[in-house]
């Protein structure tokens, strides 16, 4: 793949498609996690375990998959993966049970596993350095898109023809995924020595490398408990459901791609730090918000909209960030083997948010927010006493603020 121009290519909105599908497909569960329950006869904590079971299983195989497809052209990668993925998916109607719906979203995951990580590196490892900011914020497009547009209409599919419409609706987005990257995306030249695992590890050696990763997961993990379960925070904060949640998703997800794509600019022009700064000072202050409505709820639902609109404009920008600092450091050149830890490492975060988050909607939805602001708090404090050390060992400021972090 070779940028001919500035113009954005073709090939770079297939493969914001694809992430479109594979997020939507991740999140879509939020929007019909409490008919999906009541369907299959278990709680809402344990359905909500769908989440991290996915989360989980995406986690471990990323990275495995970057070492054994490593020698295969990278569309034939994402054309089978999506193969799969749009099967899992497609197959969600004839299921009965929760234990088979469960192994859906393992093979479904499997697939999603590929996708992101190489949509991912093939926008930052291809893009022009002034411009590396805005692919990525075109691909992360795709996945604010998923809360914007995506879960929003699987929510109303669930509601009018069953919830696994909303699965079906995934595998539809999948298939188109894989059509629109078989007639625009090139095939890629093949490396001729396979990397080992230590290449894949390579970038673990490097100790910002390592604080990127577990500020990721951290920060994932935080908006992950909240998000996963935002419809019964919604409900019990301002009797929002049906109709009411979808809309609500839909403005959500409008403010996360404004989130993102300032993101993206925020990185180009100011720097990479400066974007995790206030995305993440932005998050932390929209969960603040939401546990001062919780006190005093119910609270009318135009406030609600504000409030969701400020935390996903703010949880959305933060991604773009913390990608583009793992970029400075690997280097285009490490970008799949880096992309793919990172993805792998935002999926540990998710699944632990997820579980973490069916213990706390089980004891009282008001903890929610409060945990999101304080993991998130956390991996900010992480960050910059980090960066505090590195001023103190060099003993000047750091020229960039996209290698503050070493």
């Amino acid at each position: 793949m070779k940028v001919l121009s500035r113009q954005t290519p073709l090939w770079l909105y297939a493969l914001t498609l694809a992430a479109f599908a594979v997020q939507t497909d991740d999140f879509i569960i939020i929007g019909v996690l409490p008919d999906l329950a009541a369907d299959l006869r278990v709680s809402e904590g344990a359905a909500g375990q769908l989440v991290t079971v996915y989360s989980l299983v995406y986690a471990l195989t990323a990275p495995l998959w970057a070492l054994l497809l490593s020698r295969i052209d990278r569309k034939q990668a994402l054309l089978g993966a999506l193969g799969v993925f749009g099967a899992a998916n497609f197959a969600v109607p004839f299921v009965d049970s929760f234990p088979v719906l469960m192994g859906l979203r393992v093979a479904a995951a499997l697939g999603a596993a590929v996708v992101l990580p190489a949509a991912l590196a093939a926008a930052t490892s291809t893009a022009p350095p002034e411009r590396r900011g805005r692919y990525l914020a075109t691909v992360m497009t795709g996945l604010t898109g998923a809360v914007l547009i995506g879960v929003p209409v699987g929510t109303y599919l669930g509601g009018a023809l069953g919830w696994e419409a909303t699965f079906v609706f995934a595998g539809v987005l999948g298939t188109a995924a894989l059509l629109l990257i078989w007639a625009k995306v090139p095939h890629t030249p093949r490396p001729g020595v396979a990397p080992g695992i230590r290449v894949l590890l390579r970038p673990l050696r490097q100790r910002a490398v390592f604080l990127i990763l577990l500020v990721t997961a951290v920060t994932v993990a935080g908006n992950l408990a909240f998000q996963t379960y935002l419809a019964p925070f919604l409900d019990g904060l301002a009797s929002v459901t049906g109709t009411g949640l979808a809309l609500l998703l839909v403005l959500s997800g409008a403010g996360g791609i404004a989130g993102t794509r300032f993101a993206g600019h925020i990185v180009d022009r100011h720097g990479a730090l400066r974007a995790l700064w206030s995305g993440g000072g932005l998050f932390c202050a929209g969960m603040a918000a939401f546990c001062a409505l919780w006190v005093v709820r119910p609270v009318t639902v135009v406030l609600v909209a504000l409030v969701l609109v400020c935390w996903s404009a703010a949880a959305w920008a933060v991604p773009p960030a913390i990608q583009a600092l793992m970029i400075d450091r690997v280097g285009p050149e490490g970008a799949t083997q880096a992309m793919a830890l990172h993805s792998s490492s935002a999926y540990v975060g998710a699944a632990l948010g997820g579980a973490l988050g069916g213990t706390l909607v089980g004891l009282d939805a008001g903890l929610l927010p409060l945990t999101a602001a304080l993991l998130v708090g956390l991996a900010l404090g992480l960050v910059g006493f980090t960066v505090r050390e590195d001023r103190v060992s060099s003993g000047r400021e750091p020229k960039a603020e996209g290698s503050e972090v070493r």
